[in-house]
């Protein structure tokens, strides 16, 4: 993890940040070079290019997340991300933005495989995720659920066509596969996902990952950077350290992070617990459907943790970025 980036990605091998020096902003050379680990961790100081840095980004064509409507592969979008002004000096700060797009393309270039065949062949044919693609099979349409958008008097509605509405998930260029923000799942293939980290790794009997690399993705790597402390930063899960610090239900253990269409999960190893909520709302506004949810859930625990949870079934779905989300 302590490899740096420009090893894959030759164009990080020099980066810039934009940040204030004598009363003024200007862009600084960056201190050190990106690693690996920041990121897994969120802490290359890499945004989506909002606010002050937009005048870069929007002009090269990073005014979104979204990448299924592009027409050029993930390597050309990160050598042009590699030559913008970041937002904070690597390993200083916690930021949000393309570091999980920057990692799936490096699994792009060392594997020489796109990162839909790449996952597909390691992860998801072998934990049976059926339903879980870059990009939805026509004859699948049917099943994809539309996206609503909040409305002015209190009501959803759904969400217009294109990249800021129901997308191009189904009739898309099929290009560029984004790490950050690409997966289409349903509740039940992600479920499966989870449980195999709630067993530490393994699933139906056989072990994708060794419990050991499970319990450092979900262990705090960032010290007080995330949240001030009051929760934790894994490799690419937020993590509760302690229930009595963190702001909301959670046991020590528990890992979770949700997704642009107001999806989430989490998953809490001591209660063999593994929870998938997945909505199609975006912007969710001041919808607070997650908080409740996860409140609901934690209060039914009363007895014994069960030996295994059972994964929901529901219709083809967006699923949040691993990091994810997306990873």
């Amino acid at each position: 993890m302590t490899d740096p980036v420009s090893k894959f990605i030759p164009a990080f091998a020099t980066t810039t940040v934009l940040a204030s020096e004598g009363g003024r902003v200007a862009v600084v050379p960056a201190r050190r070079a990106i690693t690996i680990r920041d990121l897994l961790t969120h802490t290359a100081g890499i945004s989506y290019g909002a606010g002050v840095l937009a005048p870069y980004y929007t002009p090269a064509g990073f005014e979104t997340w979204y990448f299924a409507d592009r027409t050029q592969n993930m390597s050309a979008w990160m050598d042009k991300l590699a030559t913008l002004p970041f937002e904070a000096q690597p390993g200083e700060r916690w930021v949000y933005g393309f570091n999980t797009d920057v990692l799936g393309n490096v699994i792009e270039r060392v594997s020489g495989q796109t990162l839909a065949e790449y996952l597909g062949a390691r992860l998801l044919t072998p934990l049976k995720m059926v339903d879980t693609s870059f990009f939805l099979p026509a004859d699948k349409a049917s099943r994809f659920a539309a996206v609503y958008a909040p409305g002015a008097d209190g009501k959803i509605t759904r969400a217009p066509e294109g990249r800021s509405g129901q997308g191009q998930y189904v009739g898309g260029p099929q290009v560029a596969f984004s790490g950050g923000a690409g997966l289409l799942s349903t509740a039940q293939d992600y479920a499966r996902f989870l449980q195999m980290l709630v067993n530490g790794g393994e699933l139906e009997g056989t072990r994708y990952l060794s419990p050991t690399t499970v319990a450092l993705m979900t262990s705090n790597h960032v010290g007080t950077l995330y949240q001030n402390g009051a929760l934790g930063w894994g490799l690419g899960f937020e993590v509760v350290e302690q229930a009595g610090r963190a702001p909301r239900y959670g046991a020590a253990g528990e890992f979770s992070w949700s997704g642009a269409y107001h999806t989430s999960f989490w998953a809490d190893p001591a209660e063999k617990l593994a929870v998938v909520f997945m909505t199609q709302l975006m912007p969710a506004g001041s919808v607070d459907l997650n908080r409740r949810v996860r409140t609901l859930v934690n209060q039914a625990i009363v007895g014994p943790a069960p030996a295994r949870s059972t994964p929901a079934t529901t219709s083809a779905q967006r699923v949040p970025a691993r990091s994810g989300g997306g990873r």
